[in-house]
Parts: C-alpha cells; structure tokens; sequence
C-alpha cells in the first residue's frame, strides 16, 4: 500500500484547490491494483472510478484512466491493440479509448497511451512507435468525420519526444506557436522540449520529454465553454517527489526502486498536468 498512498499524495497535491478529474495512469500491474488505489488509499473518499485495458503486453503491463464521475460522464470505452505485421511476435500496451461528456454536455474523446519502448536502440525501435502512433491517428481522423465538435484528449509515455518522428509525423501534433490546421492536433509539451535540463524521465545525464499530453486545436479556442489553458501545461515535480542524483549530478525522480535498492519513492516519471476551463452558466 504504500506505493498506493504515495501515488494519492502526489495526485492530491497536483490537484491543489480541486482533485484532478480525469487521471492516467501508464503503468498498471492488474486489476486488484487499481481497485485498491480507488477504494482504500487516501483517494477512496474521491469515489474515483476508472477503466483499464487488458493489453497483450509481455510483463502484464496496463493503462488506465480515472475519472471524477460528477465531472466526467463515462459513456463508452474501446481498447485497440497494436500488431506489428513484421512482427507477430511483438507485444506491448493496448491503447485506451474512452468517450464521456463534460459538464457542458460537450463529449470528450481521451486515448491514453504506453508506445513500444526505446529497447534495442531509438532508432531500430522507432518503427513500433510508429505503427502505434498510426492506429491512434487512424481512430482520431475517425472522430474527426462522425463528429460535429471534436474534443481529444491525447496523454501518456510516448517513449518518443515531441519532435520524434512518431509524434510530430505519426500523430501529426504540433507545437502551440506553430500555425495548425482544424485537423491537426496540439502538443502542449512542446515547448518543454526546447529546455535544458528539463523532462520526464532522466537516462543516465539526459533528460527525456517521453510525457506529453496533445489536444484537438478545436480546444484552444478560449471562445467555448470548455476550454484549454496551455499555459497550465506543466511538469509536476513538488520538493517530495525529487531527490540528489548522487551518480549523475542534480536532481532525478525519487523511485520505488533505483536498481536495486528499494527507496519507497513514487516513479521514475515525473507527473504532467494541465487544466481545463469549464464554464457552466447558472440555471
């Protein structure tokens, strides 16, 4: 449990004046996890609830999304796999698809994402991430035909960064300062990657952008009820989630493991968070 409740404090203190809504989580061991991180860490008086895949992966590795039921209301969910035709062999993390509505009434499309990892090198690798990034296109552009207003939300580990090929190309997600077509979608981390010293994950002396969360530009217009604030898009890292990298100097995530020693942290991932203007006129 107490990875669990090291989990609530920091999705409590990211919250700040109001508990998240909606939070994805990139790593999930099983079910039991989950139901015991909603139901009996500090976040059980928040009645989350939350939905899962059941991915193909070889370390039994999941995503999952959980939501505030007063704020998002849950309407469908789909899990896409990802195959890789060279490959049938190849294994890794279902894509989660799910459908709810806001309270404006406005419907929200969320895809949370694992893509393949970087093992083997970058860019032997970076056709995985491609195939996956290509499903998650092909279901978006879907959107973009049956729905009226589209409303995407992109968000997890990509192992790639915002300027990586299965990102910028694959998903076609641009930076907020870039001109952007209807179609196109908004990385809102781009502008992170630019910055030294700055990430989600360090390897060795590097920094990595591999967290990002991408909307449909349609969300950019302040002029709507339900909104993005981009300038709110930030790398969450309060003082109790970083420690000294004795090894590589400055400062890295404090884990639940560092090789092999346990150090009863919180994830070798800083948190990314951004919020929402919802703006609901009184009756």
């Amino acid at each position: 449990m107490n990875k669990l409740n090291n989990l609530a404090r920091v999705i409590a203190a990211a919250g700040e004046w109001g508990i998240p809504a909606i939070v994805g989580l990139c790593e999930v061991e099983n079910e039991r996890v989950m139901d015991d991180f909603t139901k009996k860490s500090p976040l059980k008086n928040q009645h989350y609830r939350y939905v899962m895949t059941n991915s193909a992966d070889i370390r039994g590795i999941d995503v999952a999304l959980m939501y505030q039921r007063d704020q998002f209301k849950y309407l469908y969910h789909q899990s896409y796999r990802i195959r890789f035709p060279d490959n049938p062999g190849r294994k890794t993390r279902d894509v989660l698809h799910v459908t709810g509505s806001v309270q404006t009434g406005d419907t929200l499309d969320v895809f949370l994402c694992h893509f393949p990892s970087r093992r083997g090198g970058e860019i032997q690798s970076e056709p995985d991430r491609m195939r996956a990034a290509s499903v998650v296109r092909l279901k978006v552009d879907s959107l973009f035909l049956i729905r009226q207003s589209v409303n995407i939300i992109i968000m997890g580990d990509f192992n790639d960064e915002p300027d990586n090929k299965s990102i910028y190309e694959g998903l076609k997600a641009r930076s907020y300062s870039e001109s952007m077509k209807q179609t196109d979608l908004c990385n809102l981390f781009h502008h992170y990657a630019k910055k030294q010293n700055t990430g989600t994950y360090k390897f060795g002396r590097e920094w990595n952008l591999l967290d990002q969360i991408i909307i449909s530009t349609g969300l950019l217009n302040r002029g709507r009820r339900f909104h993005v604030l981009p300038e709110t898009a930030v790398i969450f890292r309060p003082s109790f989630v970083v420690t000294e990298d004795k090894t590589n100097g400055g400062k890295r995530p404090l884990k639940t493991y560092h090789g092999v020693k346990h150090e009863g942290g919180f994830s070798d991932h800083f948190p990314i968070m951004v919020d929402f203007n919802v703006y609901v006129p009184d009756k």
